[in-house]
Order: structure tokens, then sequence, then C-alpha cells
């Protein structure tokens, strides 16, 4: 299972963010976690500047901006 975390303050975007992740995983079938963090120091903390951030499994994947679909496809992959 993949752990995602979505960094942000709660804006349209994350929630876009989030929801386009979870219908690729669901069309894919991978089985993963996702959780949204508001708190400004966590994402100063992954040194995310812009939003929405995201990381897989602790990792920085995303960072601006709405993540193209075939990048999503790309992380949930590998």
């Amino acid at each position: 299972m993949k752990e995602i975390k979505v960094y942000g303050p709660g804006c349209s975007r994350c929630s876009a963010t989030a929801k386009m992740i979870e219908e690729t995983a669901a069309s894919l079938g991978v089985e993963i976690n996702v959780e949204k963090v508001t708190d400004m120091t966590e994402l100063a903390r992954h040194g995310i500047l812009s939003t929405p951030g995201v990381t897989i499994d602790g990792k920085v994947v995303h960072a601006g901006g709405l993540p193209k679909p075939e990048a999503i496809n790309g992380w949930l992959r590998s």
C-alpha cells in the first residue's frame, strides 16, 4: 500500500489533486492511503514551497499546480 500525502491549505486544487489520485489508483487497482496535510510547518519541513504538494512513501513527487494525469499514473505504477 502506498502512503500518499497531499499538502496544502485545503484549497480546491488540493482537494482536486487528492481526488485525481484516488480515482487513478482505483482505476489501476492500486491500494493507497491518502492523507491531506494542511499544517504549514509540515509543508516547510518537506521543502514544499507551492501547493498542492504530494509525497508518496515520504518522497516529494510534486509541488505546485494540478498534476498531469500521466504523472499520477507513473507515480502509482512505480
